[in-house]
């Protein structure tokens, strides 16, 4: 506990300092990002000078506690969200010299994600890892298309929830806040989770509305494997319901929106995924993201709860 809590002060400290020199790196080569013609089109000239690389910090600290903590637990678990952003990285780069908010290709981009989570459920199957929760039974065949299958919706899920300022972020910290009564109780997932919160919370400084800062698809793949990460290496597949509670639904109803649409020629949302809904009746993008991170805390809360009764207790195992 006390290493875990040295080590997230040095990473808070960290985060602040590089987040804060890299903001101003970001603007003296006007790394910023195209804004999208369909957007909800709110604040568009605002948004579109803010710095949006803010999860290149994501990577650099990710891979300082990678080499700081060096061991298969390490490995396994920092790979995924180092892949994932750097991934991410590629599409944010790809955006920035075409000055298009089009940067990776949809499908080139879900091919790369496909065979990185491929990969990595490997690397855990042939360690044993996989499995729903304790006390259930671990059907191979079942966990892992489900553990391949999370990794790669996580990534996507928090990409699709990062659109306001603040909350992917905000949300993530409080996924961050549970996991700890998720997993086992070891020193390496305590280190890990506080690594990752200070991480985050000093990006947030920088990233509360009116954002200076944004993280890009870099820090969204990041983090969305970071989440993914921590709950499949210590082979919790069902952890993922609570972690990813208001991500799940922020990617739900950007599929329903498609589908009605595709299928239907009607819209269910005035505009997916659901905070724009929300921004599109009116609401302020404060209003939008606090209640959201309010859903996130609950459902993730109460899901928490509900696996808890479920089985051994997190410490237990």
């Amino acid at each position: 506990m006390t290493r875990a809590a040295w080590l997230g002060g040095i990473f808070f400290f960290l985060s602040l300092v590089l987040q804060g020199l890299w903001i101003q790196v970001q603007r003296r080569m006007s790394l910023t990002q195209a804004q999208k013609s369909y957007g909800v089109g709110i604040d568009v000239e605002i948004k579109a000078a803010t710095p949006s690389m803010g999860g290149v910090v994501f990577l650099v600290l990710g891979f300082l506690a990678l080499v700081m903590d060096w061991s298969v637990d390490s490995l396994l678990l920092w790979s995924l969200p180092l892949a994932g952003g750097a991934i991410g990285l590629l599409d944010d780069g790809l955006k920035f010299f075409s000055h298009s908010s089009e940067g990776f290709r949809s499908l080139g981009k879900l091919r790369a994600q496909l065979v990185v989570c491929a990969l990595w459920t490997g690397f855990l199957f042939f360690d044993g890892r996989l499995g729903f929760w304790p006390g259930l039974p671990s059907h191979g065949w079942l966990a892992i298309p489900l553990a391949f299958l999370g990794s790669v919706g996580m990534m996507n899920a928090v990409n699709i929830t990062d659109g306001l300022d603040g909350l992917a972020g905000g949300c993530t910290l409080i996924s961050l806040g549970v996991i700890p009564f998720l997993v086992p109780a070891a020193d390496f997932n305590v280190t890990a989770v506080a690594v990752l919160f200070f991480m985050v919370a000093g990006f947030m400084f920088f990233n509360i509305r009116p954002a200076k800062t944004f993280m890009g698809d870099t820090g969204a793949h990041f983090l969305g494997g970071a989440l993914a990460a921590l709950c499949l290496v210590n082979g919790r597949i069902l952890a993922l319901l609570p972690v990813g509670f208001l991500f799940g639904l922020e990617t739900l109803s950007s599929a329903i929106q498609i589908f009605t649409i595709r299928k239907l020629n009607r819209r269910i949302f005035l505009m997916a995924p659901l905070h724009h809904h929300f921004q599109r009746r009116g609401w302020d993008e404060t209003e939008v993201t606090t209640r959201f991170w309010l859903v996130q805390a609950v459902g993730a809360v109460l899901l928490t709860l509900l696996l808890l009764a479920m089985g051994k207790p997190a410490a237990g195992v």
